[in-house]
């Protein structure tokens, strides 16, 4: 076998090991899955009422939304199961081992993505209970689902860079959340990224997880002819601009965990 075939394969094996602990402590799953439907059911019913979209109504509007911040939140558990097992002393049995380096990483990172099919799949059929509806071709729409995931998996890149950084769960929390919020919530998630100040607009405008959410939406159909077109450039060409996002992530964040991980096992 080469050196990408072994790669590969002590991939797979990590991921299925992943996989297994998924199984073994289903509150990580749960927790990934209730938060996003307690968001749907409090923006819809609560919310909705109070918040009016001409030409559609705002549970379409807003389950593109829902979906990326599932995955945004999901990517978390990628880098605190990183934290875990490098305070565990995991990695120092992995360095024992005849695997490749990059084999825990791309075996976390592929094992999250079950984790986010699941958590999508919920929130499609939650979705669907309260209103929500695809109004595209099936084409569309299954590239809209694997639009999502690709960034998920980026994403997971990212989180796991952060946590080879900080290596303690604790403070890894901390930072996630902190940059985790400011990406969802300054964004067109929830609400039209029009109505907010100048500054604010701007940033949620080029924010990758509003050209994200816009991609998800002209995907799936959730869109209305009454609500005036986004001005930004991103999010004018939102489906291209949300995979060049994904592609600049894992381009630039799987070589730079790569290397934080070879220098945590190394120490």
């Amino acid at each position: 076998m080469n050196a990408l075939q072994i790669a590969v394969a002590d991939g797979v094996t990590i991921a299925k090991r992943n996989a297994l602990k998924i199984r073994r402590a289903p509150d990580l799953l749960g927790g990934v899955v209730m938060l996003p439907i307690v968001f749907v059911l409090l923006f819809t019913y609560v919310f909705g009422s109070m918040i009016s979209l001409p030409g559609m109504s705002y549970g379409e509007y807003l389950l593109p939304g829902i979906f990326v911040m599932t995955i945004v939140s999901s990517a978390q558990i990628t880098g605190y199961t990183l934290t875990q097992d490098l305070q565990k002393g995991i990695f120092d049995r992995f360095r024992t081992l005849p695997m490749s380096p990059s084999a825990v990483l791309t075996g976390q990172t592929v094992s999250d993505v079950i984790m986010n099919l699941t958590s999508i799949v919920t929130m499609a059929l939650v979705g669907l209970l309260v209103g929500w509806r695809i109004h595209s071709s099936p084409w569309e729409a299954a590239l809209g689902f694997l639009m999502l995931v690709l960034f998920a998996y980026a994403f997971s890149w990212v989180t796991a860079t952060v946590a080879l950084a900080l290596r303690t769960p604790e403070v890894f929390n901390n930072v996630a959340t902190i940059m985790s919020f400011p990406l969802v919530f300054l964004s067109n998630a929830f609400v039209d990224s029009t109505r907010l100040p100048g500054p604010l607009k701007l940033i949620a405008e080029w924010n990758p997880v509003s050209t994200l959410v816009q991609a998800a939406r002209e995907l799936f159909g959730n869109t209305s002819p009454a609500i005036p077109p986004p001005s930004a450039w991103p999010l004018q060409h939102a489906v291209p601009v949300s995979f060049l996002w994904s592609v600049a992530l894992l381009a630039l964040f799987v070589p730079l965990a790569t290397r934080l991980y070879k220098r945590a096992v190394s120490q």
